[in-house]
């Protein structure tokens, strides 16, 4: 009995202190500015979608307002994963000294091919025709520094006016860019999605002209990373990024196009009817395996340093990590 019993002792003994411990889900908090640019608020609302949500990793979409502040929150330890664009990424590189970045997976693209474009919109009865009509007014951005703010900038080149000096910039987040123009508290507002389908203010506004005009095309939003956190969580980020590219799959499947709709029209509290062009091609793109037009980002950042937002020229593949959402995207059978 005794014998019976140390043996039994000893097992317990393994189990409790031999066994290896199931891993506790990695935490990955993530910024994300609107919807449906940004995905992630509704990223996992299908279920089955995110095969590993919960098991190696907890998602967690915390709203910021602007690239820009993605910055300092990424710094500050407050998220994990940013989503900057072409105009911030370089940014935080050169200003903020966050070398350590990695590129890791698309989010959206402006103008790719026919898909939509971001808006800068005036009133139709503001009688300004073109940008050289904006001299001396006010026009908004959702932050300075921001993807929208350096397209508005290179357009308003086009017309020989600078900033500062030919025009007045403010900072207003595009849920009121609306109220704004309509208000006449500003003489110009950026329009992005889904705001820029509004039927009152397309009923009384127009565009002056578009982000692709100014950039011919470009990277808008991609995660970004710190390198120390992939290193140390690896196999939690691949199943996100496997995860994330199957939900892109996912909402851009024409099958799933009314559940998907569905679903944004909860999220948004808008009506499903005017949300119909969601996950189509009047958009934004969205690359199906996560992979960041490192081409055309290059050409962005090019771009923002002829601009003097940056002091020297920065070669973007040198903090790209796309290796990460290849691999993600092809366990997917």
């Amino acid at each position: 009995m005794r014998g019976l019993l140390k043996t039994l002792l000893l097992l317990a003994l393994a189990v409790a202190f031999g066994a290896p411990a199931l891993a506790e889900p990695v935490k990955i908090r993530i910024g994300w500015v609107v919807t449906p640019a940004s995905l992630a608020p509704i990223l996992f609302n299908e279920p089955g979608v995110a095969k590993h949500l919960g098991v190696s990793y907890i998602f967690d979409p915390i709203f910021i307002s602007a690239s820009p502040a993605h910055i300092t929150a990424i710094a500050a330890g407050e998220i994990e994963i940013a989503a900057l664009n072409f105009a911030s990424f370089p940014l935080a590189i050169e200003n903020a000294g966050l070398t350590d970045l990695r590129i890791v997976c698309d989010e959206l693209e402006d103008g790719y091919d026919d898909y939509v474009t971001g808006q800068y919109m005036v009133l139709n009865d503001s009688g300004i025709k073109t940008g050289a009509d904006l001299k001396g007014k006010t026009l908004a951005v959702n932050g300075l520094g921001t993807g929208v703010d350096l397209g508005l900038r290179t357009n308003m080149l086009k017309f020989g006016l600078h900033y500062p000096g030919d025009y007045n910039l403010v900072e207003v987040p595009f849920p009121n860019m609306k109220a704004v123009l309509l208000e006449k508290k500003v003489d110009l507002n950026t329009e992005a999605l889904p705001f820029m389908y509004d039927p009152e203010l397309n009923a009384k506004a127009h565009t002056l002209f578009t982000l692709k005009e100014g950039l011919g095309g470009a990277e808008l939003s991609m995660w970004v990373m710190r390198k120390d956190f992939i290193d140390k969580n690896r196999a939690a980020v691949l199943d996100l990024l496997e995860d994330t590219v199957r939900a892109y799959r996912w909402y851009h499947d024409p099958a799933n196009h009314k559940e998907a709709v569905d679903i944004l029209a909860k999220f948004t509290k808008l009506p499903p009817e005017r949300l119909d062009w969601a996950f189509t091609k009047r958009d934004d793109y969205r690359d199906p395996n996560g992979i960041v037009d490192m081409a055309a980002l290059q050409r962005n950042v090019d771009d923002v340093y002829k601009l003097g937002f940056i002091k020297s020229a920065l070669d973007v593949s040198k903090y790209a990590d796309l290796g990460l959402v290849k691999e993600a995207a092809a366990r997917i059978k």
